[in-house]
């Protein structure tokens, strides 16, 4: 750890204690409410995505890259941003059995904002448009000043990808109403939504966060205020590729799983008994 971190801030600032042990509470009721519960059914898999989003959370928000984010690189406050909507969200949603979301999230107190804010067009445009506007110099640069807002901005910005990943994973059954098509260019619109920002980063010759541009090169002689914007940019953007292509290849098996399922069945929409004998109807929609 360069000796500046150590000079200039309290072991407390960089090594944040509070989320460290809002993390450990988060294990104790995943564990004690869920895991071991006898009303919901985990698997491996999903005990081993929560444990990955916890130890992910506990790196970027527990440990000094977020001192480092804060004050020092422009890049490292993207990587947070990044790795926390874009794999800690979805991993936490994974972990979470369905009749978790049924009880908690699928109720009839909270249907109507839950289908309205997982809305497929509402929530691409939500999320990935309020992000860019975050990303935006003079945004982020008044945001800075202001302790309450930023941690409100990014409160609302965790909150979005939650229901933005919602339209992508589907986690109950009853929002399941979208067909894998339409999930998948669901996918290539939000890409396409937050290419510009990290273009803008990557392609931008000039220093415009001026918090970083005052401590440039102090921890990282080699990165300038204008590299470290250029690999912002490019951190955001591979980030959100890779989770997006896991979360294709997701739809995809998934997809394949479920007409694999219908393979050799009959829709029982088109049935009908006449005297013991089972008559199929031509589907009419499909005959136009």
């Amino acid at each position: 750890m360069p000796a500046i971190l150590m000079e200039e801030h309290s072991l407390y600032s960089l090594f944040k204690l509070h989320w460290l042990i809002l993390c450990i509470w988060l294990i104790y009721l995943y564990t004690r409410k869920i895991t071991l519960s006898h009303h919901y059914s985990v698997t491996g898999n999903q005990i081993t995505y929560f444990f990955i989003a916890i130890l992910l959370l506990i790196v970027l928000k527990a440990s000094p890259i977020d001192v480092i984010g804060k004050y020092y690189l422009f890049s490292a406050h993207v990587l947070q941003l990044a790795f926390i909507f874009f794999i800690a969200v979805p991993l936490f949603i994974l972990s979470l059995p369905r009749d978790f979301f049924r009880k908690f999230v699928w109720n009839y107190r909270t249907r109507f904002f839950v289908t309205l804010l997982a809305h497929p067009w509402i929530s691409l445009f939500t999320f990935n448009g309020l992000l860019s506007i975050y990303l935006i110099p003079a945004v982020f640069n008044f945001l800075q000043q202001y302790v309450v807002l930023h941690a409100v901005a990014q409160f609302i910005l965790f909150i979005l990808a939650i229901f933005m990943w919602f339209v992508i994973i589907q986690p109950v059954p009853e929002l399941n109403t979208n067909h894998p098509l339409v999930r998948a260019a669901y996918i290539f619109f939000a890409s396409i939504l937050l290419m510009p920002i990290g273009f803008y980063f990557v392609l931008v010759q000039k220093a415009h966060f001026p918090l970083y541009y005052e401590v440039e090169q102090m921890l990282t002689p080699l990165l300038t205020a204008i590299y470290d914007q250029q690999l912002a940019g490019g951190i955001l953007k591979i980030t959100q590729m890779f989770s997006y292509a896991f979360a294709l290849l997701f739809i995809t098996l998934e997809w394949g799983r479920r007409e694999f399922a219908k393979e050799g069945t009959v829709d029982d929409k088109n049935i009908r008994y006449v005297r013991g004998v089972v008559v199929h109807l031509h589907d009419r929609k499909n005959n136009r």
